[in-house]
C-alpha cells in the first residue's frame, strides 16, 4: 500500500498526540515503518517546526495526522458543573484552575501548514474533511487516510474520496476516532469481519496488537497494514514521560478503562484515581474539559502525582516489552 513511499514494513506508528516527538518518529521511519505525527494539539506554527525536526533526523517520509474539529456547542450550566468536579482536584495539587477555556482552530492553521510543506500523507481522526480540503490535498498529491470505528464510519471514510481508512478495535489505547453517535464498542477482529468485501480501499488495522500473531492474524482477515501504538510506547527513543512508561510495563489484563475525564472524548486508558473521580461527574465537551484538566496533567507531572495522569494504553498493554524501535518493531513482522 505505501509501496510509492518506499516503506519497507507494512506497519504504522500511531500518531500519539502529545507523546510523539521528532526523535521517536525518525526511529520509526528508520526501522522501516511509517512514522507519523500526533498533531492533534499543536498549532500551526509548532505543527511546521515538528515537521522541520523530523525532516534533519531522517530523509524517510513520515505522516501527520490531525483532529478535525467541531467547534463545540458551549452550554454555561456543563461547564460550571465540569469545573466544580475538578475544584476538589485543583485544591489537592494547590493550583488555580483554568483561567480560560475558548476553543481556538488549530485545525485550519494545520491543514495549511501541511499544504505548504507538502506532507506525502495526511490522516484525520474525529470526522472526515470537507470535500474542499480534501481536494487541496488531493492537488498537492497527498495520500489521505481517515479514522472509522464501525463499519458505517468506513463506508463514510471512502464515500468521502480517502486512499485508505484506519479501522480502529475497542482495544485501541488513546482517543477514540469515532465520528458517528451513538458510539458502538467493537472488537477490532469483528469489524474487520464486518467490512469484509463492503471496501475497495486499503484498511489499517489498529487495536490491541502487540505481537507477531496479532499482525499475522490482522493481515489474515484482509489489513493491508497495521497500527502499532502502545508496544511503542516503551520503546527506547520514546520520549514518553517515566510514569507513562512503567505504567504499560506493570500493567495487568484488566486495568484499561474508557473515560470521558480528560478531554471530553471517550479514550483508553490506565483506570486511576482520576477517572474513578470523575467517572460519574459532569464533563465538559472535547475540547473544553481538555482545556481544564491540562493545568491538572502538568502540576501531576511536576508534583509526581501519576494517579491524576491520562496514561493512554491499549487493552493488551500487558504484552509490551522493552527495547529499541527497531528491536520491537522485528517482533512484530
Amino acid at each position: 500500500m505505501f509501496k510509492q513511499f518506499g516503506i519497507e514494513k507494512p506497519i504504522i506508528q500511531a500518531p500519539m498526540a502529545g507523546v510523539t516527538t521528532p526523535k521517536f518518529i525518525a526511529a520509526c521511519c528508520e526501522a522501516g515503518v511509517l512514522g507519523f505525527i500526533g498533531a492533534g494539539y499543536l498549532d500551526g506554527q509548532e505543527t511546521r517546526a515538528f515537521i522541520h525536526e523530523a525532516r534533519k533526523l531522517t530523509t524517510k517520509p513520515f505522516g501527520v495526522n490531525l483532529f478535525v474539529q467541531e467547534e463545540p456547542r458551549i452550554d454555561t450550566q456543563v461547564l460550571q458543573q465540569a469545573r466544580a468536579a475538578l475544584q476538589p482536584i485543583y485544591d489537592e495539587l494547590g493550583i488555580e484552575g483554568a483561567a480560560s477555556v475558548v476553543s481556538r482552530d488549530l485545525y485550519s492553521e494545520q491543514v495549511e501548514v501541511l499544504l505548504t510543506e507538502k506532507i506525502p500523507i495526511v490522516s484525520f481522526t474525529f470526522g472526515l474533511p470537507s470535500e474542499e480540503v480534501i481536494g487541496r490535498f488531493k492537488a498537492n498529491g497527498a495520500f489521505l487516510i481517515g479514522t472509522a470505528t464501525t463499519k458505517a464510519e468506513a463506508l463514510a471514510v471512502e464515500a468521502a474520496g480517502l486512499d485508505a481508512v484506519v479501522l480502529q478495535g475497542i482495544e485501541a489505547g488513546g482517543h477514540r476516532g469515532s465520528f458517528h453517535t451513538p458510539f458502538e464498542h467493537i472488537s477490532l477482529f469483528d469489524l474487520l469481519q464486518q467490512v469484509k468485501g463492503a471496501l475497495s480501499i486499503p484498511v489499517i488495522a489498529t487495536g490491541g496488537i502487540m505481537t507477531r500473531e496479532h499482525v499475522q492474524q490482522a493481515m489474515d482477515n484482509g489489513a493491508a497494514a497495521v497500527q502499532i501504538g502502545t508496544a511503542l510506547l516503551v520503546a527506547e527513543e520514546c520520549e514518553v514521560n517515566a510514569y507513562h512508561k512503567e505504567a504499560v510495563l506493570h500493567a495487568h489484563g484488566s486495568e484499561t478503562v474508557l473515560t470521558t475525564a480528560f478531554t471530553g472524548k471517550p479514550a483508553r486508558g490506565l483506570k486511576n484515581t482520576f477517572t474513578e473521580r470523575l467517572k460519574e461527574e459532569v464533563v465538559a465537551p472535547y475540547p473544553l474539559q481538555h482545556h481544564l484538566t491540562a493545568k491538572i496533567r502538568k502540576a501531576s507531572m511536576v508534583q509526581g502525582r501519576p494517579e491524576y495522569l491520562s496514561l493512554w494504553m491499549g487493552q493488551n498493554s500487558h504484552l509490551a516489552k522493552q527495547g529499541t524501535v527497531r528491536q520491537i518493531i522485528s517482533t512484530l513482522s
